[in-house]
């Protein structure tokens, strides 16, 4: 599929077999980690575009735009590319939950006991 992403950010990002990256949405006044999304060169396009965290769903195989059913929108402030340009970090301001079960993160469920 074509995209309109800049050249020279396609041409740096390293994809999965299937072409995609994920995608971590934290928040960005706070640093919550809120969740992990996918995205190929067209959402990563949309998002930059739009101000719209944009996400391509892996089990429906369709685009989806954070908030466009559950009215928890995702305002995009600031986009990154980590050091290996494998992992795009989205910092947003989050309206409502960010995680499907309605939870504010995807990540305050199952905490993970750790030796010290």
């Amino acid at each position: 599929m074509s995209s309109n992403l800049d050249p020279a950010v396609s041409a740096r990002l390293k994809r999965s077999t299937d072409g995609l990256v994920p995608a971590i949405a934290q928040q960005y006044d706070t640093g919550e980690v809120l969740m992990l999304g996918w995205m190929d060169d067209e959402a990563l396009h949309r998002t930059l575009t739009t101000g719209r965290a944009t996400y391509w769903s892996r089990s429906r195989q369709e685009y989806w735009v954070k908030g466009d059913t559950s009215g928890h929108v995702q305002h995009v402030k600031a986009v990154a590319l980590d050091c290996d340009a494998d992992t795009v970090l989205v910092k947003v301001d989050q309206v409502g939950a960010a995680c499907h079960t309605g939870t504010r993160t995807c990540f305050d469920t199952d905490v993970l006991p750790v030796s010290q």
